[in-house]
């Protein structure tokens, strides 16, 4: 690999260090394959001057709300804007952004009445610049791989992740490598790769075959790693929740529930919330909760069958394609946040995902399938008890509507289900199927009449 680079960067700390989340052994340098040099698991970002010379919460609230008003490019970014928090750069300009955060929260009073929760609200992730949660890690990870000095940075995705770091590699002049599963994710997240120049491999296996591969390449190359397992990507995300708690006037929800995938979102979230308590910044931890397709329950699973004390691994298949992993690398991590926060862990079919899709939709508010899994599981987490009718509940929709229009357009056209009669009914009052008319202002008429009565 000469011809890519004559050596190898490494990754050094400033205001941080790198801790193994299993040993806890810490380092002021992470290897390329971001894994503990002492029992191979993987690492976080600690700050250890916090102990002494912790952040002042009432100050750096007063200093995050300033900035919004600045229009400095770093401030712009609804991540760096917190950068009290975060990793230090030697200098603002050094920042790879293309103004991530800053995504809206939205009352849901549609979806209220369906699930008897009156204060429900969704934290809208797909309002990113790739149309998913990722940029928020990608800046900070992207940030990192040129400062260290990568030319090369790689990924194995389901779609989103390979999206977001094709478009940060070429906002900050690096070259990207997509490693995807052949066949087996959106092509409208594969287009946005292709479109930031990315070079694009689509592999003869699933999304844990891609990136078992990528962590070989890594250890042989200088290609920088922007999977999840990169602590730098998690520290990036945990701003959703910083963003989302000053947007709720820094009065925490009662609960937090996000989509579980590859577990880097959940691991991000709630390290972010255990912080921000140990901070002062917030009185008391939001419960966050984890809801994965049932085809891809591997979280579930390790939880119920092996009292999260070792991953069960699971031939992962659902249409959700962001969520579609079967080996999530950062199980142990979402383990922790669940214990933590005192959070559940719930799965949700294929039916139940596309109708809470409709549903979501009938607000006028479009998500990617896998952030439907959140309103598919809050109902079955009231239906337990688990969430009372009093609370407030935010749902994280990570990713948009045209992330994979294949999904609306196939449910909408009765395409989906079309074999089970009994769902297929039920789901019909959901659907909105285009209609062929002739051109005349009669047969519109006629339509309008008949959706008025309907």
């Amino acid at each position: 690999m000469s011809s890519i680079s004559s050596s190898t960067p490494v990754v050094r700390e400033s205001n941080f260090l790198f801790r193994c989340i299993a040993c806890g052994h810490v380092s002021d340098a992470a290897a390329q394959d971001f894994r503990c040099a002492d029992c191979g698991d993987l690492l976080e970002i600690i700050y250890p001057y916090w102990k002494d010379a912790k952040p002042d919460a009432v100050e750096a609230k007063f200093t995050w709300q300033d900035r919004k008003v600045s229009t400095s490019p770093i401030d712009l970014s609804g991540v760096w804007r917190f950068r009290e928090l975060l990793p230090m750069l030697d200098s603002k300009s050094q920042a790879v952004t293309l103004c991530e955060g800053n995504t809206p929260i939205y009352e849901l009073p549609r979806c209220a009445r369906i699930t008897g929760v009156p204060r429900l609200f969704a934290k809208h992730q797909g309002m990113n610049p790739t149309g998913s949660f990722k940029d928020t890690g990608m800046t900070v990870a992207a940030t990192f791989a040129r400062r260290a000095g990568f030319r090369w940075v790689a990924c194995a995705s389901t779609g989103n992740t390979s999206a977001s770091m094709a478009a940060y590699a070429a906002r900050g002049g690096m070259r990207s490598l997509v490693l995807v599963p052949e066949g087996k994710i959106s092509w409208s997240k594969l287009s946005q790769a292709l479109d930031y120049g990315a070079v694009t491999c689509q592999l003869r296996t699933d999304f844990d075959g891609c990136l078992k591969l990528l962590q070989e390449l890594v250890r042989k190359a200088p290609v920088y790693q922007l999977n999840s397992i990169n602590p730098f990507r998690l520290e990036g995300q945990k701003t959703l929740a910083i963003e989302l708690l000053e947007q709720l006037e820094w009065q925490p929800p009662d609960h937090i529930i996000v989509p579980g995938g590859n577990l880097g979102n959940s691991s991000a979230i709630g390290k972010a919330l255990l912080e921000l308590r140990d901070l002062g910044l917030i009185s008391r931890l939001p419960k966050l909760s984890v809801i994965q397709a049932e085809g891809a329950n591997a979280l579930v699973r390790t939880l119920r069958e092996a009292k999260g004390k070792q991953l069960i691994n699971v031939a992962a298949e659902t249409r959700a394609t962001a969520i579609r992993i079967g080996n999530p690398a950062s199980w142990k991590k979402a383990v922790h946040v669940l214990e933590a926060t005192g959070g559940a862990c719930e799965q949700v079919s294929e039916v139940e995902i596309a109708q809470a899709k409709a549903e979501i939709g009938a607000e006028g508010i479009g998500c990617e399938p896998a952030s439907a899994v959140t309103l598919a599981g809050l109902k079955k987490l009231v239906t337990q008890g688990f969430v009372k009718p009093d609370e407030t509940v935010v749902l994280v929709l990570t990713g948009n509507l045209l992330k994979d229009p294949d999904f609306t357009i196939e449910f909408h056209r009765g395409e989906m289900f079309a074999g089970d009669a009994p769902t297929a009914k039920a789901l019909d009052p959901l659907r909105h199927p285009p209609i062929v008319l002739d051109a005349t202002l009669d047969a519109v008429m006629r339509t309008l009449d008949k959706a008025e009565k309907s």
